[in-house]
C-alpha cells in the first residue's frame, strides 16, 4: 500500500513539502492542519550520535525524522552507563509529543542513524493541538503506541535472550531506516543491549554464520528479514500489532 501524498499549502516552506511523504505522521496532515503545524518548520540534517535533548532539559524543539533517521531513547545512570528505552523513526516524532508544553526530558534522545528530520517548536506544536481536536487525537495515540513500545521494550529485556533482542532491534532500524544496509556499529549496537562488545561480536557472528546478516565497516547489512523475523522473539511482532489497531494511518508499511 503506497504512502499518501500530502496536499500543497502555498503557505508553507517548500523543503518542508517536499518531505511530508517521509514521516508517516505528517502524511497524514489535512491542508488545514498544515497550516497550524508546519509554518517556521525547517528541515534539518543530523550526524549519528547528534543530541537531540538531554535529561533535564526543556523541550523546546519536536523532531520529526525522515527517511532513513532514528534516534534513540536512552537512560544515563548516576554511574555513566546508558540504558535504551525505545527508538524513534519515521513513524513518530521526539520531543513534546507526550507532554504538554516545554516540560523537562525525563531521557536523552541522541540521534543514532544519520538523516534528516523536520524541526517544529514545540510551542508551535501545542498550539496547533489546542485548535485542532483531531491534531490532539492523533498525537495522544502516538504516545499511547510509544509508550506501548517502552514498555515492550522492558519486557524484552528482562526475559529475552540476546540474539532473540539484537534480532528485535535489527529489525526495529530496518523499518525506520527503510534500508537493508544500517549505519550501526557493534560497539553502539552493545551499547543499546546493555552487553559488552565482546558478548555482543559472539551474538553478530552467530547471526552471520546462520545467514542473517552480514558485517562491514561500520555497517551491518540484512539478508534475510524473513530470517531475523523468524530468530527474533515476539516483541517486535506485538508493537506493530498496536500500532496497527491505534494508528492505522500511521502503522508501519512493508
Amino acid at each position: 500500500m503506497a504512502a499518501a501524498t500530502p496536499q500543497p499549502s502555498s503557505h508553507l516552506p517548500a523543503a518542508a513539502l517536499e518531505r511530508l511523504a517521509q514521516n508517516r505522521l505528517l502524511v497524514t496532515l489535512s491542508p488545514a492542519e498544515q497550516e497550524l503545524l508546519l509554518p517556521g518548520a525547517d528541515v534539518v540534517e543530523l550526524e549519528a550520535g547528534t543530541l537531540l535533548v538531554d535529561s533535564g532539559d526543556d523541550v523546546v524543539s519536536t523532531y520529526f525524522p525522515l527517511l532513513g533517521m532514528m534516534a534513540t531513547l536512552v537512560l544515563v545512570m548516576a554511574d555513566g552507563s546508558v540504558a535504551e528505552a525505545t527508538t524513534i523513526g519515521r513513524e513518530g516524532a521526539i520531543g513534546g509529543v507526550v507532554s504538554a508544553g516545554h516540560k523537562p526530558a525525563f531521557a536523552r534522545a541522541i540521534v543514532q542513524l544519520p538523516g534528516s528530520c523536520l524541526r517544529i517548536d514545540t510551542a508551535r506544536l501545542e498550539a496547533a493541538k489546542a485548535k485542532s481536536p483531531r491534531l490532539h487525537d492523533l498525537f495522544a495515540r502516538y504516545a499511547d503506541a510509544l509508550l506501548a513500545q517502552v514498555l515492550q521494550s522492558v519486557v524484552c529485556n528482562a526475559l529475552h535472550p540476546l540474539d532473540q533482542r539484537c534480532c528485535r532491534w535489527l529489525l526495529s532500524a530496518m523499518d525506520r531506516a527503510g534500508s537493508d544496509e544500517l549505519e550501526i556499529t557493534q560497539e553502539l549496537l552493545a551499547q543499546m543491549l546493555g552487553v559488552q562488545r565482546t558478548t555482543m561480536t559472539r551474538t553478530l557472528r552467530d547471526l552471520g554464520q546462520r545467514g542473517l546478516i552480514r558485517q562491514a565497516r561500520g555497517r551491518i547489512i540484512i539478508h534475510s528479514h524473513e530470517g531475523l523475523e523468524a530468530a527474533a522473539c515476539d516483541c517486535h511482532a506485538s508493537v506493530h500489532r498496536h500500532f496497527r489497531r491505534i494508528l492505522p494511518e500511521v502503522a508501519p508499511r512493508r
